[in-house]
């Protein structure tokens, strides 16, 4: 005879109505027991001999209140209970299943007692939702995935499989077990949202492969300092959320060890003065460095030292007195300073050393002016929220994407007075090549300061009589909305007011942004000068011409305003 398997199944897709097992049931060929979504509030009683079952599945059977023995299972390999809402607790025979592979006890709300599972081929065991749990025993194996083991030492020695441990929102977690330094195989660690957590053990350095350690929202404030002895460790947060207060977070000294870290993020930290040592220009890999949100006056001096730094967010520092130095990080292409309370010319004279800078943020400071020409490489600025400011600084020649106070008419003319200044017009007999540029986060897609608005694939503005004002007419600012992947102004017409002549051009758009969200705004000039063009006026004057028409590849919403010279100056 071949070997049974079980599996119990509804077509219809309702919950199943196990309701209890013949107390002889007890087949010994038995591979696969399937009850999952069962009403039982427990299997059977005793113990069952079931020596051929390598899987058991009850995963949500949300009335089960504990689970049967297991000493009749030992060659039980898969053991699945996620969603076992009212189980409370596994039976510690579960540790006489020697070739258990993996465990599921995902979402069992109420489980407050894990046993002493004493295996050597766990791969997998599943905790996370596990919110009861009380106690977390010793971590002494290798699983792949989540885990809570006991193991004895002769057989941690043989458990090099286990990469992942996954502890992220055990709430009741309060200790992590010293014998964590024997998962030799570790590669990523997670325990962020153990709110109770407030140490690690001074083993956690043993984890020669770890490569990414996660520890957001717990209550951790001193690290080991043997943590710096991860020498492959690439990712570190101990991350906290801005409204939490506690003490005082302090960062070991580096001692030139961390030697492969990329990220650190000690976001909202309550980092004060000396919180970061001295050393850390020592992470001479590092190159995301997370600081939001924290508290001290002036950062040390080495930070400056950080040579391979992308990425520098020092966002919320607003006790900050001192930006540091940016002369020592050419590779820094990101740096977030909004709401440092900045204050008059706002950035330091050496960063126009940022030769690499393409992003910069300095939303919700309080400078009236700066300087940011000298930045070559910047394609992003973000000056949201700056309230002192009225006139936007001069404009690199690569920016492409800005945001700012659309609201504010001094803003707009200040921008089109930078794009009128910054267009070289490439025009040929039938197009003119214009410079876009890009915003989003608005209330309302077009600003108010467009005084001519509409939706459309075109829209037809008239103009007034005698618009075209000699040396003072620059042409025609344009906003309009959607992606620019998908959507572009693509032509503008010029048509006399008897109908009889027209001037059309095909506006070629460049220096696209790089990234165009689908409430993306784009402000683009149409200069008079590429526009006009005598050889086909027909002999007409400009101010004979009293109808302006722009096309576009798709319907969306549009704003023009005819600008001049004394507006913008």
């Amino acid at each position: 005879m071949g070997k049974y398997v079980v599996k119990m199944q509804k077509e219809s897709g309702e919950p199943k109505r196990i309701l209890y097992i013949y107390e002889n049931f007890e087949p010994k060929r038995l591979v696969h027991l399937d009850l999952q979504s069962s009403s039982l509030r427990h299997l059977w009683t005793g113990t069952k001999h079931l020596p051929s079952l390598c899987k058991l599945d009850i995963y949500y059977s949300k009335r089960l209140i504990r689970t049967p023995e297991f000493t009749g299972m030992q060659n039980l390999e898969y053991l699945d209970l996620q969603g076992c809402t009212s189980l409370e607790e596994v039976h510690p025979s579960l540790g006489c299943c020697r070739k258990l592979v993996q465990l599921n006890l995902r979402d069992c709300g109420r489980l407050k007692r894990f046993p002493c599972v004493n295996v050597e081929s766990v791969e997998c065991l599943q905790l996370d939702g596990c919110y009861s749990l009380e106690k977390f025993p010793e971590i002494l194996g290798t699983m792949k995935l989540e885990l809570d083991i006991k193991m004895s030492s002769s057989i941690i020695q043989q458990q090099v499989r286990l990469t992942e441990l996954d502890l992220g929102g055990m709430r009741k977690l309060f200790s992590i077990p010293r014998s964590i330094g024997m998962l030799k195989g570790l590669v990523k660690q997670n325990v962020s949202y153990c709110s109770k957590l407030e140490r690690l053990p001074d083993e956690i350095g043993d984890l020669e492969n770890l490569e990414e350690f996660h520890a957001r929202r717990t209550l951790i404030s001193r690290p080991p300092s043997s943590i710096i002895r991860l020498n492959k460790l690439k990712y570190l947060s101990f991350k906290k959320y801005k409204s939490e207060h506690g003490v005082c977070f302090v960062f070991p000294q580096v001692n030139e060890g961390l030697h492969s870290l990329k990220t650190l993020d000690l976001s909202y930290c309550n980092l004060v003065n000396g919180g970061l040592s001295e050393d850390i220009g020592c992470l001479y890999s590092l190159k995301r460095l997370y600081l939001t949100g924290n508290n001290f006056e002036h950062l040390p001096r080495r930070i400056a030292q950080l040579g391979a730094l992308r990425s520098l967010d020092l966002s919320h520092c607003n006790r900050l007195k001192e930006l540091p130095g940016f002369t020592g990080m050419p590779n820094l292409d990101t740096l977030n300073l909004s709401y440092c309370n900045l204050i008059y010319g706002g950035l330091p004279e050496d960063i126009g050393y940022l030769s690499s800078l393409k992003r910069l943020y300095l939303g919700g400071n309080n400078f009236e002016h700066l300087s940011i020409g000298q930045l070559g490489a910047l394609r992003s600025l973000d000056l949201r929220y700056c309230k002192r400011l009225t006139h936007l600084p001069e404009f690199p020649q690569q920016l492409d994407t800005i945001h700012a106070d659309w609201s504010n008419d001094l803003i707009c003319n200040s921008l089109f007075q930078h794009i009128s200044s910054l267009q070289h017009d490439i025009s040929t007999s039938d197009s003119v090549s214009l410079r876009v540029f890009t915003t989003w986060h608005l209330m309302k897609n077009i600003p108010s300061w467009f005084h001519h608005q509409g939706a459309g694939t075109s829209v037809s503005i008239n103009l007034p009589e005698n618009w075209c004002v000699c040396d003072n007419f620059l042409g025609f600012a344009v906003c309009y909305s959607g992606r620019l992947i998908d959507a572009r102004v693509s032509q503008a017409h010029l048509i006399s007011y008897d109908g009889m002549s027209r001037i059309t051009k095909t506006l070629a758009l460049s220096n696209h942004s790089e990234y165009s969200p689908e409430s993306a705004v784009h402000f683009l000039l149409v200069p008079f000068a590429g526009l006009w063009d005598t050889s086909k006026a027909n002999g007409k004057t400009p101010n004979d011409y009293g109808n302006i028409r722009l096309f576009s590849s798709r319907e969306m919403e549009f704003g023009l305003r005819l600008l001049y010279k004394d507006e913008v100056v």
